[in-house]
């Protein structure tokens, strides 16, 4: 079975098993990686103390979106 065939046969679907069919195929893509999670996990504490200590400049919503 050709993907456009799938493609159709799954739009003839209630929005409901359609939503379901999404979320699985999401999913299936999106498979945590455990050391990327850690790494990040680090980099936030290392962001978090040197905000804390005052070496990290920040900025308003307004700098950032130039809403000023």
């Amino acid at each position: 079975m050709q993907v456009n065939e799938i493609v159709q046969e799954a739009l003839r679907l209630p929005a409901t098993a359609r939503f379901e069919i999404m979320d699985l195929l999401r999913q299936s893509l999106d498979k945590p990686d455990p050391e990327i999670d850690r790494i990040w996990g680090e980099e936030a504490v290392r962001r978090l103390a040197a905000y804390d200590a005052g070496r990290s400049k920040t900025y308003s919503m307004e700098e950032v979106l130039g809403s000023e």
